[in-house]
């Protein structure tokens, strides 16, 4: 259901807000409003679009995570945000921006049927909406959006587009709107079309309405089909494993006070997604629903993602997107390391998504990561969280060329359960793996999720079986299902558990065991490296 809320006059930081929080929500929200003077910078906003120093203007100025540039809000602005469910890709924004902009189109044609604004519609090579085009084309709205996953895995749209209506265009004098220098920006008073904003608000929203609707139930009819068609293999597998799938915890469940997060977006956290952004970066952090995101963020450290953010495998516990993935971005190794040096990380994880499309399944781009960081950081730890690459040694042996800091593989779940919850892994394989990167010398670590239905001595199991191949690090945490395409969870294991889990570890011969309910791999990687590395022990890099 589309719902629409009129709310009159409120800031960014009430609005933004209030739309987070409806990121969470089943159903769709349009939010009409306005701001009071207020400059709002999008991710691409660039330092000289402000002709004005930001402190001698006299107005809130605000770092939004929208996509744009900077543009200007004050009364007399119709603002509308679509808080909507669109099709699971990245690149849902772009057609979700044409609808918007479509909804302003029809809203300016219900105002201005004489067409006193002349031609009014998209000016080729420019976002938002314009008028006056086959004369002297003028900016009279603005469109700024972004899509994200929410808790529940599902893809949703946050800000939107602001129309100028009677707006004090003078406001605008300040900045170059929409980093576009030389082309005016109008309102429809300015263009000798009196109307009033409310008026406008209204016809804007009934356009939404009618815009969105329809797009929305089309998303979500295509969700409810993969889900059907994705869960069947899942559920018939687990049963196969001797696990029963009714018998698990519902997504609804509550979950123990120990699995609650608090929610920290405070200026670190929003200064590093801003760096992602600017960088053009994927973070695991993100695409994985990391639970500890907000503690990683807030303490300025995260893992990067490499090789796009598409798998070719289609885990049954993974949030991660799996369809067709892209080419290979060669500038993406001097991103990571320029996020490195920006940071100042002392410690950094380089991750990647499954590529069984590439011969060598992205052991490549991964070392060339790994060498962009040491060239631009040569103190700084590197730790390597890769892929089994198909159990290939010479992409392997690509790997361990580069001597990472340490070579993380993640092993998963226990034996019984790997073609329930990774059908195109395997629990050879991985051993493999860990047992040729112990074997190169390297600082060799894994990881698994309880919750899936194992039990306490297959996990001790595990453990054995790691610490008999040459892995020094291990981290357990708890599954928590993203989504209800996704494994049940089993159960919720406490913590008492967890730390036993630990003290079997430490008997089994393991430097370092970090179990907890929401450790994930890269949790406290740099204390545990330290932790498992003896002292005076030498550093073979490269």
């Amino acid at each position: 259901m589309l719902r629409r809320r009129h709310l009159g006059r409120v800031s960014f930081a009430e609005a933004n807000d209030l739309q987070r929080a409806l990121l969470q929500a089943s159903d769709d929200y349009v939010l009409l409003f306005e701001h009071p003077p207020t400059y709002t910078r999008g991710v691409r906003t660039l330092d000289e679009h402000f002709l004005v120093p930001p402190a001698e203007l006299n107005a809130v100025v605000i770092d939004a995570d929208r996509g744009g540039d900077v543009t200007y809000h004050a009364p007399g602005q119709v603002v509308a945000w679509a808080i909507v469910t669109v099709a699971d890709d990245p690149a849902a924004g772009k057609s979700h921006v044409r609808h918007l902009e479509d909804a302003v189109i029809s809203t300016v044609r219900r105002v201005d049927p004489e067409g006193q604004l002349g031609e009014v519609g998209r000016l080729e090579g420019y976002p938002g909406v314009w008028a006056n085009l086959a004369t002297h084309p003028a900016k009279i709205a603005a469109v700024g959006v972004r899509t994200e996953r929410n808790a529940n895995g599902v893809r949703r749209t946050l800000h939107g587009v602001a129309l100028n209506v009677d707006i004090d265009l003078e406001g605008f004098r300040a900045i170059v709107p929409c980093g576009i220098p030389d082309k005016p920006v109008a309102s429809l008073t300015s263009l000798g079309l009196y109307v009033t904003a409310l008026e406008v608000e209204n016809l804007l929203g009934e356009e939404l309405d009618r815009e969105l609707n329809e797009v929305s139930r089309v998303a979500k009819v295509d969700r409810s089909a993969a889900t059907t068609s994705d869960e069947r293999p899942l559920i018939r597998r687990l049963r196969k494993a001797g696990v029963d799938p009714d018998a698990g915890l519902s997504i609804a469940t509550r979950k123990p006070e120990w699995l609650r997060i608090e929610a920290r977006m405070g200026s670190e956290y929003q200064s590093l997604r801003k760096l992602t952004e600017d960088l053009r970066l994927v973070t695991v952090c993100e695409e994985a629903g990391c639970p500890n995101i907000f503690e990683c963020w807030s303490a300025g450290t995260a893992t990067f993602m490499v090789n796009g953010e598409r798998c070719t495998r289609a885990c049954g516990f993974c949030l991660v997107d799996t369809r067709k993935p892209f080419a290979l971005d060669p500038t993406e190794p001097e991103r990571v390391a320029e996020a490195v040096v920006r940071l100042k990380l002392a410690h950094a994880v380089i991750t990647c998504v499954a590529r069984d499309d590439l011969d060598d399944g992205g052991a490549a781009a991964i070392a060339a990561s790994v060498r962009a960081i040491r060239e631009r950081s040569p103190s700084t730890d590197v730790e390597v969280l890769t892929s089994d690459l198909r159990g290939d040694s010479d992409s392997l042996q690509i790997l361990f060329d580069e001597r990472p800091d340490v070579l993380n593989h993640n092993i998963e779940t226990v034996a019984r359960l790997q073609r329930a919850v990774r059908p195109s892994a395997g629990y050879l394989r991985s051993l493999t793996v860990l047992a040729r990167s112990a074997h190169a010398g390297l600082t060799t670590k894994s990881g698994l999720m309880v919750g899936l239905g194992e039990t306490v001595d297959e996990v001790e199991e595990t453990m054995s079986d790691l610490a008999a191949v040459g892995v020094q690090i291990v981290t357990i945490g708890q599954y928590l299902r993203p989504t209800e395409r996704h494994l049940p969870v089993a159960r919720f294991w406490e913590p008492s558990e967890f730390e036993d889990l630990a003290e079997r570890g430490r008997r089994l011969g393991l430097r370092h065991v970090q179990s907890s309910p929401l450790t994930r791999s890269s949790y406290h990687a740099r204390e545990a490296l330290s932790e498992a590395t003896p002292v005076g022990a030498p550093v073979l890099r490269r």
